[in-house]
């Protein structure tokens, strides 16, 4: 039976059946954490599963029977977890999920076992001594809000520690004697995005902090010829600038100072190649100094343009986006060089422009010339939305569109880059720390012949950053092998 069409019958006693999955998943954490501190990250269905708590690993399973539509449980992918953690395994990313579905469609109806088609799917990954890459120092010029939340995924994604290693911060020195302490405190609670998971401890004394055992110096400098690296211990780093302050390659140029050898801009880059991971990332040269990872909104439209193009053709659309409000704006009516920005951002909706969709031309070539864009800037801090009206080359149906979505988001090489909902009861809130480039939203499709409108939301903080993150992998070179292996 297939295993996405498949049904579960009644438990007997919904709390005893509730019990035993949380045994299950409560079981899975050590596992999973073993795993993880020798570099095998493991995931259900591109769900991460690595430091979640009893019950969030029990949500997990749970988005995916309501969004792949099928029963898989803690019950399927336990044994799974339990016999991946029984092997010598190299350096990798293993979805759990992916290979319950596979073992359910037929292995397991053939009488082989689990520990055994665990083996089979992983088998050149068994006793692999490959060594791992040595560890690449990251600095983050800039600590404001992309810069925090870069923080805090290196951090999460030290692992063994033989990949990345955020080793400093860069900024400019504040009015406060304390300003070590405020900068670790910012860090540590987050107004949108929740506390920091872990420990943070401030060492004055060496003009640093340690979260979750990273030490992670801070610089303090007022423009990057300041700096020496190599005085920190610092070498062949990779300068992530998330001020904004430089967007083309004659200021970013002079971040390539002693100890640092590779610049990552976290804004539209005007003379330097534009990345969106999961677009145009292969386009990333070994030899390449200094990249930009476009913006959140460029990173939130090009995936789902990119599908749609691909399954439908696209001659021409529309892109309006319903923006939270940024830090560029006032707090309240004050001068502001941009129209209508001088406004007050928590008051009011404020009319302005966009390049997100000229932005998508740059890296995804065939749509150039077809879109236009505007945007809102709305009352809330953060989540926004893309709104796509697209006329398409063919006529199709909201099911033919949303179906293909799905599959999109769950079986396609884009499925890091767009989640998928099919509820009817979500709002922006519920999308604060997505880690996609945006969510489509099923239930609000619109088709009529070959006029489609479609809703994406985006996470412009968290989300762009998990992209960021994706692209500074590759400049660093880290390389994840993946199983189940792409068909």
């Amino acid at each position: 039976m297939n295993a996405d069409n498949r049904t579960r019958q009644r438990p007997d006693d919904y709390f005893g059946d509730w019990k035993e999955r949380e045994a299950l998943a409560e079981a899975m954490i050590p596992l999973v954490g073993n795993l993880y501190r020798n570099s095998v990250k493991t995931y259900i269905f591109g769900q991460n599963l690595v430091n979640l708590s009893v019950l969030e690993i029990m949500q997990a399973h749970r988005v995916v029977r309501e969004v792949q539509e099928n029963e898989l449980s803690e019950f399927e992918i336990f044994p799974v977890i339990e016999a991946l953690s029984s092997l010598n395994l190299g350096i990798a990313h293993v979805d759990a999920g992916r290979i319950a579905a596979l073992y359910e469609e037929g292995p397991r109806h053939q009488g082989i076992s689990v520990p055994d088609f665990v083996r089979d799917q992983v088998a050149d990954l068994i006793d692999d001594t490959t060594p791992p890459p040595e560890p690449r120092d990251v600095v983050l010029y800039g600590f404001g809000r992309i810069g925090r939340l870069m923080a805090r995924l290196l951090i999460e994604k030290t692992g063994g520690g033989d990949n990345m290693r955020l080793r400093a911060i860069v900024v400019r020195k504040g009015g406060a004697d304390n300003d070590l302490v405020k900068r670790a405190s910012l860090f540590r609670r987050d107004s949108v995005h929740g506390p920091f998971k872990g420990t943070i401890r401030v060492d004055e004394e060496h003009n640093s902090f340690v979260a979750n055992g990273n030490e992670i110096k801070v610089i303090y400098a007022g423009q990057p010829e300041d700096i020496d690296y190599t005085e920190y211990g610092i070498n062949d780093a990779i300068i992530i600038d998330n001020t904004g302050i430089f967007k083309g390659e004659e200021g970013l140029v002079r971040h390539l100072r002693p100890g640092a050898s590779k610049v990552l801009l976290t804004a539209p880059g005007s003379d330097v190649p534009n990345i969106v991971y999961g677009i145009n990332n292969d386009t990333i040269k070994l030899s390449d100094k200094i990249i930009s990872a476009a913006s959140c909104t460029t990173n939130a439209i090009a995936p789902p343009l990119k599908a749609i193009h691909d399954k439908f053709g696209i001659s021409s659309g529309h892109i309006e986006t319903v923006h939270a409000y940024t830090n560029d704006q006032n707090l309240i009516d004050n001068y502001h060089k941009a129209d209508r920005r001088g406004r007050s951002a928590p008051l009011n909706m404020v009319l302005t422009s966009t390049g997100a969709a000229k932005a998508v031309a740059k890296v995804l070539p065939v749509m150039k010339g077809r879109l236009t864009g505007n945007a809102i800037r709305v009352p809330t801090p953060n989540v926004s939305m893309a709104i796509l009206k697209l006329t398409l080359d063919k006529d199709t149906t909201v099911d033919e569109v949303n179906d293909y979505m799905r599959h999109v988001a769950l079986h396609s090489p884009l499925r890091k880059q767009i989640d998928f909902s099919n509820s009817p009861e979500v709002v922006s809130s519920d999308f604060v720390g997505s880690r996609h480039a945006c969510i489509f939203d099923s239930v609000a499709t619109i088709v009529n012949g070959n006029q489609v409108i479609m809703y994406c939301w985006y996470d412009n903080e968290f989300g762009y950053s998990c992209q960021v993150h994706r692209v500074l992998e590759q400049m660093a070179g880290v390389d994840y092998r993946v199983y189940p292996k792409e068909s």
